[in-house]
């Protein structure tokens, strides 16, 4: 009987474990899907290291919204560099968010609003048109705000 209970021990705790590993894997990918990043993954997925100067932020402490406001809280690193815009996830929730290298031809700069909070919103690839917001702050640190359009005056 014991050597019954210890061989049902014996599997159940890595079928468990690799059912987790199954299930996150699954909720990152639909993540990814929700979000978009899966979309421009397509076309932007990185080949290369980010080339020329770079300006890093995240991901501890910056937030960052895609589609439908989808948050990523401290686990995206964003860096501007001289050629693209490049995104990568932490490695724990890497599935289904590969790094992407978006060109800056690739995208469109405008402001928004939410709550009290104002969001510079980066509206990456002509064709997927996925939105990402990310805090003035931020947009600050990555040294993006020369292609922000300059805020609409109050009362229009």
């Amino acid at each position: 009987m014991q050597e019954q209970v210890s061989t049902f021990n014996a599997l159940v705790l890595p079928g468990i474990l690799i059912a987790s590993a199954a299930f996150w894997c699954l909720v990152c990918f639909l993540i990814g899907l929700a979000s978009g990043w899966s979309s421009l993954s397509r076309r932007f997925a990185a080949q290369s290291e980010p080339c020329g100067e770079t300006r890093q932020a995240g991901p501890l402490f910056y937030s960052v919204y895609l589609r439908f406001w989808g948050h990523y809280s401290s686990v995206v690193r964003v860096i501007s560099a001289t050629d693209a815009l490049y995104l990568s996830v932490l490695l724990p929730f890497r599935p289904g968010h590969p790094p992407l290298c978006i060109p800056w031809n690739e995208i469109n700069f405008g402001r928004t609003r939410f709550l009290w909070q104002k969001f510079i919103v980066l509206t990456l690839g002509n064709e997927e048109q996925i939105p990402l917001r990310i805090t003035e702050r931020m947009a600050v640190k990555l040294g993006l705000m020369d292609h922000v359009p300059a805020p609409a005056p109050a009362g229009e």
